[in-house]
């Protein structure tokens, strides 16, 4: 565990941090959109904080300096300085936002249903629905609290990507993985904030919290596409219902990144909807476009991190960019198109510029478009066989044995209703009654859904077995979820939904006099509430950081016998260099973070990265490498295989003890080097 001194110095780096960035962020949006006001401009700062904090890393991390205090520095030194040079235009607010792109000041005339001297009934119902859902998936977060991020995708990748971030302050070069799927290439937004939180507590006391994070953030750009049209209440109840859904249940307390590119593109669709409502007849028969150029820098942005973050978000934060600049009237067409795809770029692009300068392909995973061929390693994805949904489309044994059971456990038994309601709101708000900004909404979630139909691991598995279909339905989530969002939306309904009142409201203590019961008296009670709140969740997380630290991978049981030993021999260990053939590495990296893993593999042309072949080669990278010790061993147990990979018979010998044997592992501690020409037959 960390003594209290390093774990409040963390604490007050992450402190920092968020302050400097959100004094930045504030700036820009009063710059940019001065007129969102409320849950809105929350939601808008919220976006350019996180896009500040990513561009800093990346800055940073293309020259190996993503460390905390270079890294606190620049961050600070950006807010602080785009505070102080775009405060002199905060007079354009006139001393309090109005609305011109969204809702007017203070509670929207339609939306925010707490509007008088008491709440609707409608949003009681709505956030005692999401308190259900936010309390449903910190459940899951103490469960990974209590034994370590074990989800495979976060012992593959994701952890190791964020520790390789940490670690060597480099988010430049390609951090090689186990030789699948050439996941090396994705994109690494979310992990990036995984090494933000490493880099402040030496540990990974936050990567089992972040996701809780996004999932509030989630909440809030549900409520910010209904408030609008005064159906927020509807948007955010149908949002946390769609959120819960077991298909994103692996999303608590892991470094799975769907639920933050999830998100994002919520976030974009939300300040397209509030951008769009009033000054473009948003209602029946739509209308032209008229909003400020901000309004399009801030959605594109927001797209462009869901991109950064994972590739399936390509095709519908795309759909929403060129939606922006259809439904602008013809002569600014071609400059919110610039504007939108520029802004998306600044998101997203790194990753893909550094993917083109690696390989010359921004996207190496397709070696052509139509006729012309691309560059790229020449060497196959690995992994599952992959298959999409829309090629098992009218298989019906495929449906009867694996696609409809899938539905029911990842979307529960329910689900034709969800995706039915999910897919009428949709179509819905595509239809001619539907304002503008709710069919480029809509058109986003169809590409959405359509990302996830053709997407090669949708339905991944062996011909005719696609047992990743159950897993891959959160490629599908996105779709949900924005359907759901968007059904009040829908011109039949938002009249209604928004016309309803409760028969009876809860007066609250801010609504009586004033704000917080009094203007003398709320800023002070208010601040008093958040010192207290937050000395609170410092205390509490001292004691969580203590517990964590102490139960992280101590007993392992999520994979196999051989592997979990690995892990929990490798708890305790620091500051070793270690050699991998296993998929799954984060544990390795040891408590503290400061193990090197590496699979051991070669590099190839156009960034390609394959596993050593002979032992020749096996004992050649390990002497290059310089290794501590040695991690031999399969992803999995087979029926009439051996118990053991072929590395741990090539490792073997003078020069290499065994540390640890449990089929299918074996750990050696080397003491020498390995002579390549002493190779077993």
């Amino acid at each position: 565990m960390l003594d209290a001194g390093r774990y409040l110095l963390g604490v007050g780096e992450v402190g920092l941090l968020a302050g400097f960035a959100w004094l930045g962020a504030t700036a820009i949006r009063r710059r940019l959109v001065p007129d969102f006001t409320g849950a809105l401009s929350i939601l808008a700062t919220l976006i350019l904080a996180l896009a500040l904090l990513v561009w800093v890393a990346e800055l940073l991390g293309s020259f190996s300096l993503l460390k905390p205090v270079p890294f606190l520095l620049v961050v600070g030194i950006v807010g602080i300085g785009l505070w102080a040079l775009l405060r002199g235009r905060r007079q354009a607010e006139g001393g309090r936002e109005r609305t011109q792109l969204g809702p007017p000041a203070g509670p929207p005339p339609t939306g925010d249903g707490t509007r008088g001297r008491g709440v609707r009934g409608s949003t009681l119902v709505a956030l005692a629905i999401a308190a259900v859902a936010v309390v449903h998936f910190a459940d899951g977060v103490r469960l990974r609290l209590d034994t370590g991020m074990t989800g495979f995708d976060s012992t593959w990748y994701h952890g190791p990507f964020a520790a390789g971030f940490f670690q060597s302050g480099d988010t430049w070069s390609l951090h090689f993985i186990a030789p699948q799927f050439l996941a090396w290439f994705y994109p690494a937004n979310a992990e990036l904030f995984h090494a933000i939180g490493m880099n402040a507590f030496d540990r990974d006391l936050l990567s089992p919290l972040l996701n809780l994070g996004w999932l509030l953030a989630c909440l809030l750009a549900c409520w910010c596409i209904g408030r609008p049209h005064g159906v927020a209440p509807w948007s955010l109840a149908l949002g946390a219902v769609a959120l819960s859904v077991p298909a994103l249940s692996d999303q608590a307390g892991e470094a799975r990144n769907d639920i933050v590119g999830v998100f994002f593109l919520l976030a974009a669709v939300a300040v397209v909807v509030n951008a769009t409502s009033r000054d473009s007849g948003d209602g029946p028969g739509g209308g032209n476009w008229r909003p400020a150029p901000g309004a399009v820098a801030v959605a594109g942005l927001a797209a462009g991190l869901a991109v950064g973050t994972k590739l399936n978000f390509a095709l519908p934060c795309a759909a929403l960019v060129v939606g922006l600049a259809l439904i602008a009237p013809p002569p600014r067409r071609r400059g919110t198109l610039l504007l939108g795809t520029s802004a998306a770029l600044l998101g997203g692009g790194y990753w893909y510029l550094r993917n083109l300068l690696h390989s010359g392909n921004p996207l190496p995973w397709f070696d052509s478009v139509g006729p012309i061929g691309l560059p790229g390693p020449e060497q196959a994805l690995g992994g599952r066989d992959a298959h999409s949904v829309l090629g098992y489309l009218l298989d019906s044994k495929v449906w009867s044995d694996w696609f409809l059971p899938g539905l029911h456990d990842g979307l529960w038994a329910i689900w034709p209703l969800l995706v039915g309601l999910g897919l009428a709101g949709l179509l819905l708000n595509l239809g001619r009654h539907a304002g503008p900004s709710a069919r480029v909404a809509a058109a986003a979630g169809l590409a959405a859904a359509l990302a996830w139909l053709v997407a090669p691991t949708s339905a991944s598995g062996p011909e005719g077995m696609p047992r990743g279909f159950e897993s891959g339905l959160r490629y599908l989530a996105p779709a949900l979820v924005l359907g759901l969002v968007l059904l009040p939306l829908a011109p039949f309904l938002r009249d209604r939904l928004a016309g309803l009142r409760s028969s009876s409201r809860l007066v609250a203590p801010w609504t009586t006099k004033g704000e917080f019961g009094g203007a003398a008296r709320g800023p002070a009670w208010g601040a008093a509430a958040a010192v207290a709140l937050l000395t609170v969740t410092v205390a509490a997380g001292y004691v969580v950081q203590r517990d964590y630290l102490r139960d992280r991978y101590a007993s392992p049981t999520f994979t196999t016998p051989g592997l979990n030993a690995a892990f929990r021999w490798a708890t305790p260990i620091s500051g070793a260099r270690i050699a991998t053939t296993g998929t799954r590495q984060y544990p390795l990296f040891g408590t503290d973070l400061s193990n090197r893993v590496e699979f051991v593999g070669e590099e190839r042309p156009h960034g390609g990265f394959a596993a050593a072949s002979t032992c020749a080669a096996w004992r050649r990278l390990l002497d290059e490498g310089d290794y501590d010790y040695v991690v031999a061993s399969r992803d999995r147990v087979e029926a009439g295989r051996p118990h053991y990979p072929a590395t741990a018979r090539w490792t073997e010998g003078p020069g290499a003890t065994v540390v640890l044997r449990e089929p299918p592992t074996v750990v050696f501690r080397l003491d020498g080097r390995l002579d390549p020409s002493a190779c077993p037959d």
